[in-house]
C-alpha cells in the first residue's frame, strides 16, 4: 500500500512540476468557464444585439417614429445610412446583420386606418444569420403595433379617420357597401359618446383588426439574383473547411514535436541544411496536406451537398491563403511546448480559442460587443470570411484583398517566429 501512494505523489508531483500540464490541468478550465459565462452573461451589454442598417426613404413623421420606437429597444443597433444599395452590399459582405428600408409611401399608407393598403417595410438579412430574421421581424410587428396603439389612444384622430372613411365611402357610391357605412357611423357615434369603451382591453389589444405593418424580404445573395436557388450547405461548408485546417495545423505541429523529443532534428541538423529548410519542408509537407484536405471537403460539398461556389479562382485563393496563415500558425505552435504532451495541449488550446472568438464554434452574433471586437484577432474569422465571400457571398477580388492581407500577414509573422524559437533552442 505505501508503494501505491509513494508512486501516486510521484505522478502528482510530475503534474506540478509540469507547468504546462498544471495550466491546462487546473487553470484552463476556469479560463473556459469564465469565457462561456462572459458569453452567456452579455459581458454587461445585450445578448444577441442585432446591427442593422436604416434605410429611411420616406423621411416622414410616420417612418421617424417607427425607427424611434425600433432605437428604444435593447435587442436593436441601429445605424442610418442614405443609399439602399450601399447598405444591402454591407449585408451580402457581413459586415452587420440586417438592413432595414422604409420605401417612399410609407406616411401615405399608414395615414388611413381603413385604407386596404398596409405600410410596407424592406427587410434584407445576412443568409448566415437567419437565425435573427425572426427576431428582427417580431421587433418591427411590434414598433408597429405601438405605433398604431398611439393612433388609438388619441380619439379625436380616429374619429377624424372614419369620418374621411363615411365620406369617401359615400362619393365613390359602390353598391352593397350598406354594412360597411352603418358600421363606420356606430364607430363614430361610439368614440363621441364612449371613446373609451371600445377600448377597454387596451389599445393596441391583440384583438385589434388592423394590420401594423407588412414586411417584405430581400434576398442579397448573388445566387438568388442569378436565379439559382439558395444552398445552406454552402453557409455551413466553410466552417468544414477552417476545422479541417486546424485538425491539419495540430496534427503537424505536434509530429514536428515528436520529431524534436526523438532526436530525429537532432539527425537531420547534421546535414548540410540549414534551420530555415528543415522547417520548410515540415511547412511545405502541412501546406500540400491541408490544400488537399480542404480541397477534398469542397468538392464532397459540390458534388454530394450541391455547393455551387461563386467563383473558383477565388476560392483557391482563399485556400492558398488560408493554408498559408495556418502553416505558420503550426511552426509557431510547434516551438511552444518541450513535451508532445505540453504541445499538444498548448496546440489545441491555441486553435480552439480563435475557434472559438473567431465564430468556429459560436456564432458572433451571439457574443457581447466587446467579444466581436476581438474577433478581429482570429484568423479563424478571417479564413471563414474569405472562404465564404467565394463561394457564397459573390465578392470581387478587390473585396478579397482585406480578408487574404490578414491571412498572409499573420502566417508570416507566426512562421518568422517560430523559425526564431527554434534556433534559439538549437542554440542551447
Amino acid at each position: 500500500m505505501f508503494e501505491l501512494f509513494a508512486l501516486a505523489r510521484k505522478d502528482a508531483r510530475l503534474l506540478l512540476r509540469d507547468r504546462a500540464g498544471f495550466f491546462f490541468t487546473f487553470l484552463w478550465p476556469v479560463i473556459m468557464a469564465m469565457f462561456f459565462g462572459s458569453i452567456f452573461s452579455g459581458g454587461g451589454d445585450s445578448l444577441g444585439t442585432i446591427d442593422v442598417l436604416v434605410v429611411d426613404e420616406d423621411g416622414s413623421t410616420a417612418s421617424r417614429d417607427l425607427l424611434a420606437e425600433l432605437e428604444a429597444t435593447e435587442e436593436l443597433s441601429l445605424e442610418a445610412t442614405a443609399e439602399r444599395e450601399a447598405a444591402l452590399t454591407r449585408v451580402r459582405r457581413g459586415q452587420v446583420a440586417a438592413a432595414l428600408i422604409v420605401p417612399e409611401g410609407f406616411e401615405a399608407a399608414s395615414a388611413n386606418l381603413f385604407d386596404p393598403v398596409t405600410p410596407l417595410v424592406l427587410v434584407a438579412v445576412d443568409p448566415a444569420r437567419r437565425a435573427e430574421a425572426g427576431m428582427l421581424s417580431g421587433l418591427l410587428l411590434q414598433a408597429g403595433a405601438q405605433r398604431l396603439q398611439k393612433t388609438f389612444s388619441d380619439t379625436d384622430s380616429l374619429r377624424t379617420e372614419v369620418s374621411g372613411a363615411r365620406r369617401d365611402l359615400a362619393v365613390s357610391q359602390l353598391p352593397g357597401m350598406e354594412p360597411v357605412a352603418e358600421f363606420l357611423a356606430s364607430f363614430e357615434e361610439l368614440l363621441t359618446t364612449n371613446p373609451n369603451s371600445f377600448f377597454a382591453g387596451g389599445a393596441g389589444s391583440d384583438a385589434s383588426p388592423f394590420e401594423p405593418l407588412s414586411i417584405e424580404t430581400l434576398d442579397v445573395e448573388p445566387a438568388a439574383i442569378e436565379g439559382r436557388p439558395a444552398n445552406y450547405f454552402a453557409i455551413s461548408f466553410p466552417q468544414g473547411m477552417i476545422w479541417g485546417l486546424l485538425g491539419c495545423t495540430a496534427a503537424f505541429g505536434i509530429s514536428l514535436v515528436g520529431e524534436r523529443t526523438q532526436g530525429t532534428l537532432t539527425r537531420l541538423r547534421t546535414a548540410p541544411l540549414d534551420s530555415w529548410q528543415i522547417l520548410g519542408g515540415k511547412a511545405l509537407a502541412c501546406f500540400v496536406t491541408s490544400q488537399a484536405l480542404v480541397a477534398t471537403v469542397l468538392l464532397l460539398g459540390i458534388t454530394i451537398f450541391g455547393v455551387r461556389p461563386g467563383s473558383y479562382p477565388l476560392v483557391a485563393v482563399a485556400m492558398v491563403c488560408s493554408g498559408f496563415c495556418f502553416v505558420g500558425i503550426m511552426m509557431l505552435l510547434s516551438v511552444v511546448g518541450k513535451t508532445e504532451q505540453a504541445a499538444s495541449g498548448i496546440t489545441w488550446a491555441a486553435l480552439l480559442l480563435m475557434a472559438m472568438i473567431g465564430g468556429g464554434m459560436i456564432p458572433l452574433f451571439v457574443m457581447p460587443g466587446w467579444m466581436r471586437a476581438l474577433s478581429h484577432a482570429s484568423p479563424v474569422k478571417w479564413s471563414i470570411l474569405a472562404f465564404e465571400g467565394a463561394i457564397w457571398r459573390g465578392y470581387s477580388l478587390q473585396e478579397m484583398l482585406l480578408p487574404c492581407a490578414v491571412l498572409l500577414s499573420v502566417g508570416v509573422l507566426a512562421f518568422a517566429l517560430g523559425l526564431r524559437a527554434y534556433r534559439g533552442n538549437t542554440a542551447r
